[in-house]
């Protein structure tokens, strides 16, 4: 869906800027029009001449150009592009990004773009790890920016962590499925709703019970659905991260209780409701006041009483024309077991899970799951990032329309 399409390329003063080349010639092959626009420094990395070749276009770096004083304009570069790529972007070029810092060609240029933006982050460890980085970054997502999270592997220092640019192939694909969904808008006029993350039973005011769920599949979700045309309200448990896409609206809360009494408040004005948050099983019958202490005291016995069951609350609530859609996170017997949910529950497909596929789970960047819905094959997506899956999932449900 790359094709015709217009890209803009910066590239910043990193190490990784020996792999813009690549993107160059990936985003090329799939039929883009790229223009590189590159910070002084990157040019220490790589040479201007080496992009120009590989484009077709002169590299722009200066607001003119030095022999013939030939203004360069940012703002005719952001009205050609249907994108914008920053890759590498280094934790400097980030802070100016979120920050207004309008001092080179690239962030001018990044500050009159209208087209949709993904930042590629490269550097090392500590750097990417740093209060100032995650606050940057996450000051750019709410700006509606797409972040492509860098890998963990061998960086330039030679140390081991998280902070090396993603890999050129990978990064390519991400845009590509962004026109797929954005394109095509299948969901569009639809009213969804998605629940997301786990949610937390007090023990005690300090203590609770919950799980390793950390809402990306849902928030993946909620994020291509919005790409898809869809109006998405999300019902989270608590979580750390943030829908990229601005449209998405998000009710927090904590317990199965109030995620139930959201959903229920919410469903009868929605399309689509996709339960995919971890919601616990059980929850204390009388979560202590204060804090339980140890020294001095027996071991607590907790009386355990179980939560509502959201998905099946919502099936036994949809009209005719509305879908609910259930994820079923299992350690064996995984085909039946979902089945047996998809029935059970009264649901109209369900996403499957399984803890034995490698890659796949809680706390991870990447999924395998295989969707089943009645009088129908399964459907096996096999691994890829959650935002590849979010749109498999989606697909599936929009044919079924």
């Amino acid at each position: 869906m790359l094709q015709g399409k217009h890209i803009i390329l910066g590239i910043t003063g990193g190490i990784a800027a020996y792999k813009s080349a690549f993107l160059v010639r990936l985003l090329i092959k799939r039929g883009a029009e790229v223009q590189v626009v590159m910070t002084p420094s990157a040019k220490e990395f790589i040479t201007p001449v080496t992009l120009s070749a590989l484009t077709g276009k002169p590299v722009i770096s200066e607001f003119f150009t030095a022999n013939t004083g030939q203004w360069n304009s940012h703002v005719d570069i952001g009205l050609w592009a249907d994108a914008m790529l920053i890759a590498p972007a280094t934790a400097c070029t980030i802070g100016k990004m979120a920050n207004g810092v309008a001092d080179n060609m690239l962030v001018t240029t990044y500050l009159s773009a209208k087209a949709p933006v993904f930042v590629a982050p490269a550097m090392d460890l500590d750097m990417m790890a740093h209060p100032s980085t995650t606050r940057n970054l996450e000051l750019l997502r709410s700006y509606g920016n797409h972040i492509i999270e860098p890998a963990t592997g061998e960086l330039a220092s030679h140390l081991t962590g998280r902070g090396r640019m993603e890999e050129p192939e990978k990064i390519v694909e991400i845009i590509d499925n962004f026109f797929e969904t954005a394109d095509a808008k299948p969901l569009a006029g639809k009213k969804l709703l998605i629940t997301a993350g786990p949610t937390y039973e007090r023990i005690d005011p300090v203590r609770f019970i919950g799980n390793f769920s950390t809402g990306k599949m849902g928030f993946a979700l909620a994020d291509a659905a919005a790409r898809m045309g869809a109006d998405v309200t999300m019902v989270s448990g608590p979580v750390s991260i943030k829908a990229a896409e601005r449209s998405v609206k998000v009710i927090s809360v904590e317990s199965a209780v109030q995620m139930r009494d959201a959903c229920v408040s919410l469903f009868p004005g929605c399309d689509i409701a996709i339960m995919c948050a971890a919601v616990a099983d059980y929850a204390p019958a009388a979560p202590a006041a204060s804090k339980i202490k140890r020294e001095g005291h027996e071991a607590p016995v907790i009386t355990l009483v179980k939560n509502p069951d959201i998905a099946a609350t919502l099936g036994a609530m949809k009209t005719g024309s509305q879908k609910v859609i259930g994820f079923a996170l299992e350690t064996d017997n995984e085909m039946a077991n979902a089945a047996d949910k998809l029935a059970r529950k009264h649901l109209d497909m369900i996403v499957l899970n399984s803890l034995r596929d490698a890659g796949s789970g809680f706390a991870t960047d990447t999924n395998s799951v295989t969707i089943i819905a009645p009088g129908a094959e399964p459907v096996k997506v096999p691994l890829a990032s959650k935002a590849e899956v979010a749109v498999n999932i989606l697909n599936a449900i929009a044919s079924d329309l």
